[in-house]
């Protein structure tokens, strides 16, 4: 079994924490985010943040160490941030950001509109290369997916939007008869 549910997490400086009618909020400058916690995990907060199964099933166990991610990955958000590079590869393939809309030309008859969500930023590296950041760890990968889903990397050329420093594995293609 995973043992991630006894890892005591640090608070970092700037950070203000607090568990109450089971519910877990972690807020600083950069904003606030909450977690509401299965009644199978108890959150102690001290000079560490620790999960414990309030029994000794399997489920509670589980739950525990999902719970003690889900709040590591909380605390890394409201410090840090998250940030997800993609790039786009192509002949005439492009990004065009303004404001938080992405127009994203990617071989198809017409540009593809998408607008980010609410606690996420975009900007723009290049003109193939755009950064979206923010607190919630699942916001900013949820988005950055739907984007690379619009044109998903292809293995014979590798054209497509991928994650910065994604490997496209290649294929050969067909060979020439003889």
């Amino acid at each position: 079994m995973s043992r991630i549910g006894n890892r005591k997490l640090q608070i970092p400086t700037g950070v203000e924490v607090s568990f109450q009618d089971r519910v877990f909020t972690a807020k600083s400058s950069k904003g606030e985010l909450t977690l509401t916690v299965s009644p199978l995990v108890d959150v102690v907060i001290g000079e560490v943040i620790e999960t414990k199964p309030v029994d000794t099933s399997v489920r509670a166990n589980v739950m525990s160490g999902t719970t003690n991610s889900l709040i590591n990955n909380m605390l890394i958000g409201v410090s840090t941030g998250y940030t997800k590079g993609l790039e786009i590869i192509g002949v005439g393939y492009r990004f065009n950001v303004s404001g938080n809309k992405i127009g994203i030309n990617a071989g198809f008859s017409h540009p593809v509109e998408m607008v980010a969500p609410e606690g996420i930023s975009v900007k723009s590296i290049s003109n193939t290369e755009i950064e979206l950041s923010g607190i919630d760890k699942q916001k900013v990968s949820e988005f950055a997916a739907k984007v690379r889903e619009v044109r998903s990397p292809e293995p014979y050329k590798g054209k497509g939007i991928r994650y910065k420093g994604e490997y496209v594995r290649r294929k050969e293609g067909k060979k020439a008869a003889k």
